[in-house]
């Protein structure tokens, strides 16, 4: 364990930690296609905030105004929120303008790493690599795009998460169902080359100018398919962690996230899915969750839990360093 993991550790351990933080709203639920998982997700924070001693309560944001959270008193926080309305830079910003400091990035970088296009755009122009892509506005457009970025070509909506409206098109007669599906979910809809090779994760900690990435890990799904089923409600799906991988290419995707994670302006936390090309070994960037999931098959506690901190003091931590835009902490 690192020395920051200790600390972390300790920071997260430490007696009479949770009532110095007042009293905590858990943000989950919420009205995304993401609803389900923000729900599991926000019911293990919770519990795990009440296990510290913290003032923790449930608050649905589809249940009940923003507004509540002021006149009720709540001095901080979680998002557990996934999906539009939630991670997208909108509930951030309701937040900024009551003054309750919350939990990972600001209105900007929430915004930007919700919408796969223009994250592209900027890693793409930071000299980040990610898979070509093409943005489709019919299924017509979705076809041209097929021969264009060749098969297996990934269509999926610019602006959700959890592999929602997700197709992996093999053939040019897909392309329409493809499309349909996917605009189902979102009127901005993405095209993108398809990376064969090992599928990574690695979730990132701290400010934007003090980035710390968690080990890798390495996602082995049931014949390569890691779909909504296979992300939250199957036990099939391996997660490697240490991931196994050549010397030197954790480093290297440690270090890629990092920056990643530093050019959109993310902070708190975040998770970025990477592939990783198995001809030439290449990273490719995928997107960024800026509201990671906390259920019990989600990522960012499974990398914490290598590097020696427990999922009770995650929370506590991540709960420790919320912030407001201004830089306002409390």
């Amino acid at each position: 364990m690192s020395q920051l993991d200790a600390n972390l550790k300790a920071a997260g351990s430490a007696p009479g930690v949770g009532a110095a933080l007042g009293k905590v709203a858990v943000l989950m639920g919420g009205t995304s296609a993401e609803r389900e998982v923000s729900l599991m997700s926000g019911n293990g924070v919770l519990k795990a905030l009440l296990s510290r001693g913290v003032d923790a309560h449930a608050f649905d944001p589809a249940e009940r105004d923003l507004d509540a959270l002021k006149r009720e008193g709540f001095a901080r926080c979680f998002i557990a929120l996934h999906g539009r309305h939630g991670e997208d830079g909108t509930v951030q910003g309701a937040l900024e303008l009551l003054g309750i400091p919350y939990t990972g990035s600001g209105v900007m970088a929430s915004s930007i790493s919700m919408d796969k296009v223009m994250t592209k755009r900027i890693w793409r122009f930071e000299g980040l690599s990610t898979p070509a892509w093409s943005q489709v506005h019919s299924g017509a457009e979705t076809r041209a795009a097929f021969a264009e970025l060749g098969a297996p070509m990934i269509v999926k909506p610019a602006r959700e998460g959890s592999s929602i409206g997700f197709t992996k098109v093999m053939s040019a007669d897909q392309c329409e169902a493809a499309y349909a599906l996917a605009s189902q979910h979102d009127p901005m809809v993405l095209c993108e080359q398809f990376i064969a090779g090992d599928e990574v994760t690695c979730p990132v900690l701290g400010p934007t100018d003090q980035p710390r990435a968690l080990p890798v890990i390495r996602i082995v799904a049931p014949d390569g398919n890691y779909d909504y089923q296979n992300k939250y409600f199957t036990d099939t799906t391996q997660y490697l962690v240490p991931a196994g991988l050549p010397a030197g290419e954790e480093d290297a995707i440690a270090a890629m996230v990092c920056k990643a994670y530093q050019v959109l302006g993310c902070r708190g936390w975040a998770r970025a899915d990477v592939m990783i090309d198995a001809r030439t070994r290449k990273p490719y960037l995928l997107e960024i969750n800026t509201s990671p999931g906390m259920t019990g098959h989600s990522l960012v506690p499974m990398s914490a839990r290598a590097a020696g901190i427990s999922y009770e003091d995650l929370c506590v931590q991540l709960l420790q360093h919320t912030d407001l835009d201004g830089g306002a902490r409390a």
